[in-house]
């Protein structure tokens, strides 16, 4: 079993809903769309993990800690950090992937991120040695092997960048045609600000299916 802490918008949110549409699969009710069969190759990986943006990334349970004391901490991390918004988010390229991301860094994002990833490593079993050559750590800057040494991921802390994975990779050939169709596909949700409002608990029951919304948890409402 591995467990995983995202931001996705809430099960009822139209952009869940969009996106759920759009990968193929809703991972809070496991439903099934066809859609937009005509992307399925290239929404696959994505498909499995479901519509999300990583802030503690797949992670077995500790020996000290049972999953009873991972949702305690959850409910209690969840009713003491707040709501916020991202000013803007646009569909953007990460190399050969296409993903919903912030139009600019965001601090309070920045931050909030790694309060997640800090305040839940003691939850974090060692990496496995098959788990640490997967993130291939020779193709790693000096920084991101620290990263992942202590946090089991490479891409956090001073390294993190939000994104909201929507393709596996596109052939170069194909980008500027995917480009447009996302735009189009999600123009109601971009070139807008999007509220980060509560937080999912994924899970893995077994390595290689889907991940699942365990529980969803809303935010405390936006400080004033």
């Amino acid at each position: 079993m591995r467990y995983a802490i995202y931001f996705t918008p809430s099960e009822t949110d139209a952009l869940t809903d969009k996106a759920s549409r759009w990968l193929g699969r809703n991972a809070f009710s496991g439903k099934r769309y066809g859609d937009h069969e005509a992307f399925a190759d290239v929404t696959a990986e994505p498909r499995r993990y479901g519509f999300h943006a990583t802030l503690k990334a797949p992670f077995e349970l500790s020996e000290a800690h049972s999953e009873a004391d991972l949702l305690t901490a959850f409910h209690a991390f969840a009713a003491t950090r707040h709501a916020f918004d991202l000013p803007k988010v646009v569909v953007g390229a990460l190399g050969p992937f296409f993903a919903i991301v912030p139009s600019d860094i965001y601090q309070p994002l920045q931050d909030f991120a790694a309060d997640v990833v800090d305040y839940f490593e003691p939850f974090r079993a060692p990496l496995s040695e098959s788990d640490i050559a997967r993130r291939r750590p020779q193709h790693l800057t000096e920084r991101q092997r620290q990263n992942l040494s202590l946090w089991g991921y490479p891409h956090v802390m001073d390294d993190f960048r939000f994104h909201m994975t929507l393709t596996g990779p596109v052939i170069e050939d194909d980008r500027a045609k995917m480009a447009s169709v996302l735009a189009r596909e999600f123009a109601a949700f971009t070139e807008k600000p999007l509220t980060i409002s509560g937080l999912g608990l994924f899970i893995e029951k077994t390595r290689g299916e889907d991940f699942t919304v365990h529980t969803w948890l809303p935010l405390a409402p936006a400080a004033a």
